[in-house]
């Protein structure tokens, strides 16, 4: 769990952000404690699908840096997340085939920094990142992005699999990178409607994240390591999409 989002403490001010519709990334509740508005809070945060944890007292005393607590501590993140339909209005107001990129369980803020950093550079309309699992928008996705994470609009999804298929319904193609993928990623026809999935850091995308893609790209790789870092290879696939919508116009 990332601890360098925006902390905020007490029931009153938890209660504050979840009716103003702050974007948060989790809820910290003490184990057992269930009193008084810590089960208004709980209502609240289910009903607007965010993640609860039950945490022992001595973590929520380290991450409130000696302010009462009163058994709640909520990580928020730092810019709104949106939802995917707003995405791909976005695009569809800009008269553009949707161009998104999953990120399949990313842990590293670093990588998912840099991939938003890319992401905007090469006209992505949106970002996907799933609630569990995976890293959300913290104070150093925001700093390795220079910025981007201000202009790329990133949505957090649920079931990965159930996300493409809906996905899928309204048109758009699903590529995986792997390097079992059956073709090189600059052979394949990305000038349409597309999700671009990316992996994790250590293990790929998952098997059922492989099942929902359409098809499955490689990068090439003619040195002794076997893969690349996971912002480098969303990157050069990010700009072969670019590269072959440019040409396209042309």
């Amino acid at each position: 769990m990332s601890e360098d989002a925006e902390i905020i403490v007490g029931r009153n001010s938890v209660l504050e952000a979840l009716r103003a519709g702050r974007s948060l990334n989790k809820i910290l509740v003490a184990k057992g404690e269930r009193q008084g508005s810590i089960r208004e809070i709980i209502s609240e945060a289910r009903e607007r699908g965010l993640i609860i944890q039950e945490v022992d007292v001595a973590k929520l005393d380290q991450l409130s840096a000696g302010v009462r607590h009163q058994g709640v501590v909520v990580m928020a993140a730092p810019v709104a997340y949106v939802d995917i339909d707003e995405i791909l209005s976005a695009a569809h107001d800009k008269d553009e085939p949707p161009f998104l990129v999953l990120l399949d369980e990313l842990a590293d803020p670093h990588n998912v920094g840099a991939i938003l950093r890319t992401a905007d550079a090469t006209g992505v309309h949106g970002v996907l990142i799933p609630k569990r699992r995976s890293c959300p928008l913290t104070q150093t996705v925001a700093k390795t992005s220079a910025g981007a994470v201000e202009h790329v609009p990133v949505a957090r999804i649920g079931n990965i699999a159930q996300t493409l298929k809906l996905l899928k319904k309204q048109g758009l193609w699903v590529v995986g990178a792997d390097m079992d993928g059956t073709q090189n990623y600059y052979e394949a026809d990305l000038t349409g409607p597309v999700v671009i999935v990316v992996g994790n850091e250590g293990e790929g995308m998952g098997r059922l994240t492989k099942e929902a893609c359409d098809f499955i790209v490689k990068i090439p790789m003619r040195g002794q390591i076997a893969s690349l870092n996971a912002s480098v290879a969303c990157s050069l696939l990010l700009y072969e999409v670019l590269r072959q919508r440019e040409m396209r116009k042309k």
